[in-house]
């Protein structure tokens, strides 16, 4: 039975139901010794208990995406095949742009939310060169088996999940293509093909999005493997013009990294609540040492650029989760490299898919705008004076919107207590 399907949790619902009825309807009607009513009671009281708690951690898990299967949640998963070193560039020399095309089988994802807004598919992707074999979800937008669209190549857009987390969490809990599809219809944002790739590959460890010769190849997988796949099996535009990554928490990291890192295969890159440092997260192999976190680092990787590179970043975040290290880029950022700054209030909600989940509209006109070439000016932010961080907490009576938009964190940031 699915950790995340619908029959487990009508069975989660069941049992925590009987674990309340038991002890009301057989309390007092039990029969026997008194020490054996003692224990008998006694194990319906803890039935009650880990039903309820089991509920309320299957309602949890649904909501956040945490845990896609039970390998996830009980740690014995690895999705990892091999773990070559594959060199600075993650290609072990390997052509792969010139390797034959594999066409891939999708069938519909299942789970809360996968089937909204036309569907999510899914895929088994072995990957060539980066020795991964893990799950792939594809969102296509609503013009893409239009008439009118059939010589239409699509942007793309990589999210990448926090950790721990799902490849799914982005469909099923920040709904990101029920959010999106009314927005592209009416023509307010680009019609993107969506893709999120499974980044939690190995037990109790978060990949850092790294590459570490004999443990994961993480980097190529997210960055070489899954756009060639996607290249291969979908009308979309060549990497870099129309390529972008976006994550939150972890994947915002990695968002970040994967862009700095690749400019020749990313353009622009989102980042909800990330970080600088792989350190961020304690899981994170990336900080295993120091010359691992050096070489993660997207502070450090797009100082040491001597011509910078063309992407552009938009980072978004509250004092001390995220703000901070979108401010350090903004400082160092030179054209062509632009950043975009977003404050957001302690008000606004905290690390969790409800400061998210509002700010999918707003980071995806920031993309129509980036992948479609009318993106900000070089080195123009929309968060407070390079340097500064804005103390107060109040969002000024601002909507959900205006938070998520960044309107409310430039007024915030100018006051002084």
């Amino acid at each position: 039975m699915s950790l995340t399907g619908t029959p487990f949790l009508y069975t989660t619902v069941a049992l925590a139901v009987l674990g309340l009825v038991l002890p009301l309807a057989l309390w007092t009607r039990l029969r026997g010794p008194r020490p054996l009513r003692t224990a008998v009671r006694a194990l319906m009281l803890l039935f009650a208990q880990v039903t309820a708690i089991a509920l309320v951690f299957v309602l949890v898990n649904n909501a956040n995406n945490l845990y896609d299967d039970w390998a996830d949640l009980l740690g014995t998963g690895n999705h990892v095949q091999k773990a070559a070193d594959l060199g600075a560039d993650g290609t072990g020399g390997i052509a792969y742009r010139r390797l034959p095309k594999v066409r891939q089988r999708f069938t519909p994802a299942d789970g809360p939310g996968m089937h909204a807004a036309g569907g999510v598919r899914v895929t088994q992707l072995k990957g060539r060169v980066s020795g991964v074999d893990a799950e792939v979800y594809v969102w296509l937008p609503p013009q893409y088996d239009e008439p009118a669209y059939r010589d239409t190549k699509f942007p793309v857009v990589e999210l990448l999940s926090g950790y721990p987390g799902s490849a799914k969490a982005w469909f099923g809990s920040l709904h990101v293509h029920e959010q999106l599809e009314p927005l592209m219809r009416s023509g307010r944002i680009a019609p993107f093909v969506l893709v999120s790739p499974r980044t939690n590959l190995i037990a109790k460890a978060d990949t850092g999005c790294a590459n570490i010769p004999g443990t994961v190849n993480a980097d190529t997988w997210l960055s070489v493997d899954v756009p060639k796949m996607v290249m291969d099996n979908f009308r979309v535009r060549s990497a870099p013009s129309g390529w972008a990554t976006a994550g939150y928490s972890a994947g915002a990291h990695c968002a970040v990294k994967l862009a700095v890192a690749h400019p020749d295969r990313y353009r622009a890159a989102v980042s909800l609540s990330g970080y600088n440092d792989p350190i961020g997260e304690r899981a994170s192999l990336a900080a295993q040492n120091a010359d691992l976190r050096r070489r993660n680092n997207p502070y450090l990787l797009l100082r040491a650029y001597r011509k910078p590179p063309r992407i552009a970043l938009y980072l978004s975040g509250e004092s001390g989760d995220g703000y901070q290290a979108g401010v350090a880029l903004e400082q160092i950022a030179k054209p062509p490299t632009t950043v975009r700054v977003v404050y957001l209030p302690r008000s606004a909600g905290g690390h969790t898919m409800a400061l998210w989940r509002p700010q999918v509209p707003t980071v995806f006109r920031w993309l129509t705008a980036e992948l479609n070439g009318h993106g900000d000016t070089p080195g123009r932010t929309s968060a407070a004076p390079a340097g500064t961080t804005p103390r107060t907490r109040s969002s000024a009576g601002s909507t959900p919107a205006a938070l998520a938009s960044g309107t409310a964190s430039r007024a915030g940031g100018a006051r002084r207590p």
